[in-house]
This record gives C-alpha cells, sequence and structure tokens, in this order.
C-alpha cells in the first residue's frame, strides 16, 4: 500500500477534509497537522486535492449523486473519495489510471465496486464541473446579490500580491519580476510562483500580503516618526507596511507562535518594531497612540479564494461570537488613542455583522474614507467604509474580501 506513488499525498488529503468537514479545523491547520513530514510536492498535492474538493463541494456531490441510486451520506467515505477522485480528474487533470489506482486504495476494505463504478459512469457519461463553483446555500443566503460575482471569483485559485518596502522601487520590481502593479507599492503574480526564489525575497524588499491586506494600513498615511499600535498584528504584513511608511509601531498579538513568524520577517526586512505578546482583552498600554490599526480576528470568510474551508465551517455561531469579540477589542482600543488620533478598523471577513453593521466605538468621530485614497476601481460606500469582496477587479485578478472603517478621537 506505502509503495503506491501519490497515496500519501492523497492519504492526508483525505485526513485534512474529515478534518474540516467534519470537526470544523481550518484547512490551513489540517494540513500543518497531516501534511506533515511529507515531501514538498506531496504536501502540495495534498493541499491542492483538499483545495479544489472544498471550492467544488456542492458541484462534486450534484455528480456523485447523479450517479448513485441510493444517496450516500454525507459524512461516508465513500462520498469523500469520491469528491477527491473527481476533483482530480476535473480540477487537476490528473489520468483517471492514476485516480483510480490511488482513490481506491483509501478504500481498503471497504465499497470499493461502488466507488469504482461511480467513477467511471461518470467519467464515461462526460461529465464536467459548471463554470462556476456552487456556494453552500446558506453561504449564498448570507452573502445576497454579492454571491453571484464571488462564486464567479472562486473558480480558479487567487495570483500571488507582493508588498513593497520601497514604494519608490514599484516599477524596478515590475520589470524585474514580470508582474503587473495595482497602486504603488504592489507588485501582482501569476500564482505557482515560488516565493523564496523570487529576487528581493532574501534581502527583505517585500513580503506576500494580499492586496485588499494592504488597504487598511495604508490609510493611515506617512507615520513621519509617529507612535501607531498594531493590534492582532501577526503574521505582520501591515505591520511591515507601518514600519516603512516611517511609523514607530508597537506589535500586539497573543500568539507567541505567530509572533515567531512575525520577528523572522522584522529581521528579513529590517525594519523595526516593539513587539509585545499579550491578550489586547487583558493589556493595557503605558500611553496613548496617534494611531491604532484594529485588524480583528474573524471568520476570514474574505479569503476564501485562498481557503475554500471557509464556505463549510463557518455558520451562524461563529459569526456572532467573532462580532463580540471585535466589539469589545474596538471598545479597549478606542480608549488608547492620543487626542485627533486615527483608528482604522479592519477584518477580512464577508459577513454585514463584523463589518458594516458594528457600531461606532463611543466617544471616536467618524473619518470617512475618501475615493482619491483608494487604488482606481475601489470606491467607499456611502457611510465612508470600505467593502472589498473576491468579486471585484474581476480583470485585475481579483483581491480578498475586507472591511475598512476609519475613526478619529476628538481633539484636545
Amino acid at each position: 500500500m506505502a509503495k503506491i506513488q501519490g497515496l500519501a499525498a492523497r492519504t492526508a488529503a483525505l485526513r485534512m477534509l474529515d478534518a474540516v468537514l467534519r470537526r470544523g479545523e481550518t484547512l490551513d491547520l489540517a494540513e500543518g497537522q497531516f501534511a506533515k513530514g511529507l515531501t514538498p510536492s506531496d504536501r502540495g498535492l495534498a493541499r491542492a486535492i483538499a483545495g479544489e474538493t472544498l471550492r467544488w463541494l456542492v458541484d462534486l456531490d450534484a455528480l456523485i449523486d447523479s450517479a448513485t441510486k441510493d444517496v450516500l451520506p454525507d459524512d461516508a467515505k465513500p462520498r469523500m473519495v469520491l469528491r477527491m477522485m473527481l476533483a482530480q480528474v476535473f480540477r487537476l487533470a490528473t489520468p483517471p489510471h492514476a485516480v483510480i489506482a490511488t482513490g481506491l486504495e483509501l478504500l481498503s476494505g471497504g465499497p470499493r465496486r461502488l466507488a469504482h463504478g461511480v467513477f467511471s459512469t461518470l467519467v464515461k457519461r462526460g461529465a464536467a464541473l459548471p463554470p462556476v463553483p456552487t456556494l453552500p446555500a446558506a453561504v449564498a443566503s448570507r452573502w445576497g446579490e454579492r454571491a453571484g460575482p464571488i462564486a464567479a471569483a472562486l473558480a480558479e485559485p487567487p495570483p500571488l500580491d507582493l508588498a513593497l518596502k520601497n514604494w519608490k522601487e514599484t516599477q524596478r520590481w515590475v520589470a524585474e519580476l514580470g508582474g503587473v502593479s495595482l497602486a504603488p507599492g504592489h507588485v501582482r503574480l501569476a500564482r505557482g510562483t515560488a516565493v523564496e526564489r523570487l529576487a528581493g525575497f532574501q534581502q527583505g524588499e517585500w513580503w506576500v500580503q494580499d492586496f485588499a491586506a494592504s488597504l487598511p494600513a495604508r490609510l493611515l498615511g506617512e507615520g513621519n516618526g509617529r507612535r501607531v499600535l498594531d493590534l492582532c498584528a501577526a503574521p505582520g504584513g501591515k505591520m511591515l507596511q507601518l514600519a516603512a511608511a516611517g511609523w514607530q509601531v508597537t506589535a500586539l498579538d497573543k500568539s507567541v507562535k505567530r509572533l515567531d513568524r512575525l520577528v523572522e520577517n522584522l529581521d528579513r526586512t529590517g525594519l523595526a518594531a516593539e513587539v509585545v505578546a499579550a491578550d489586547a482583552l487583558a493589556w493595557e498600554p503605558t500611553r496613548q497612540f496617534e494611531a491604532i490599526l484594529l485588524d480583528a480576528p474573524c471568520t476570514a470568510t474574505g479569503t476564501c479564494r485562498r481557503n475554500p474551508d471557509v464556505l463549510h465551517r463557518v455558520h451562524a455561531r461563529q459569526i456572532a461570537e467573532m462580532a463580540e469579540l471585535q466589539e469589545r477589542l474596538l471598545e479597549r482600543a478606542a480608549r488608547w488613542l492620543a487626542p485627533g488620533g486615527t483608528l482604522v478598523y479592519a477584518v477580512c471577513s464577508l459577513e454585514p455583522e463584523e463589518g458594516e453593521r458594528h457600531p461606532k466605538p463611543e466617544g471616536l468621530l467618524p473619518a470617512p474614507i475618501r475615493a482619491e485614497e483608494l487604488p482606481a476601481g475601489l470606491l467607499p460606500d456611502s457611510e465612508g467604509g470600505l467593502r472589498t469582496d473576491p468579486g471585484m477587479l474581476p480583470d485585475a485578478g481579483g483581491l480578498d474580501g475586507f472591511f475598512v472603517a476609519r475613526w478619529r478621537a476628538p481633539p484636545a
């Protein structure tokens, strides 16, 4: 069994999918647990199989149900293996014989004939997935009229975005890396690029950061030596932006493990920040800050292009829990602003409860985002907030879903 080429990757993918769909774990966490020890190529294959299965899950199930007499339970192992087998054929262009050889081994001692029969029927029938993934019904209902464009953006994984340490060198890096730029300080490359091998990585000239994720820090402008608090800062992309823009940064996060990665990024880029390991709900600063960036913990549904697990494991309960936590963090952050200081709130969520529906922090004044502060193709809403979603900027390759709002403390 262990000698079958590619079986280890499929076994890991099956375990990752079980962790996501049955236990509600994140795909990243499941990959770290079950793909550990695999070769880089096998680990990449396991992630690709699991990711494409989750991205197209509703449509894969529809195909399976069209070829079975009795409906297989959602959590039945044959259904999960068939999902993987079909995802490999239709999304990863894996030859059917290789899919059968590895897929049926996952059902050792189980209903191999059933899986083989369903798979062969669908392949011989010339079955195919639709051009656009079908969202789970609950997700489509939550996202309303935005659901269609977002689903279209999920058809392919996203490109690779880089944030530059020196905005003045944007055109240099566009030319050297062979990418495009959507704004100063940004370069976009085709997906599948090996990041560590790109020019400028070892020298710390840039870091990986989705274009939408770079927008909140941009709205604080140049620091000119002023103090900024980056709350929930790890893994540190926004902290690096702020440090590169001349802010004196205090970066706080309660995860020591994630802060280790943040410190690695500081070391690689040569940028500086004060790093604090603490829970923002318990920590108290010794001074006030001219600016605060709260990139709050959230359901991360806005990252569904790269993390399709959020389509299946995020439900109303998680959304409500996150919204409550965000309000508590906003209340605390508002107290730490110096007179006239600016607070930017951001979440990589598509859920209004985590964004537009949050009440204004007590004691702060609106500081509406202006159209001229945003890259071409993006506009603030009527209240001066910014909403992005994966269906926006389709001709440029899209972007993650974010909500961003800005307020100011009254002057002294």
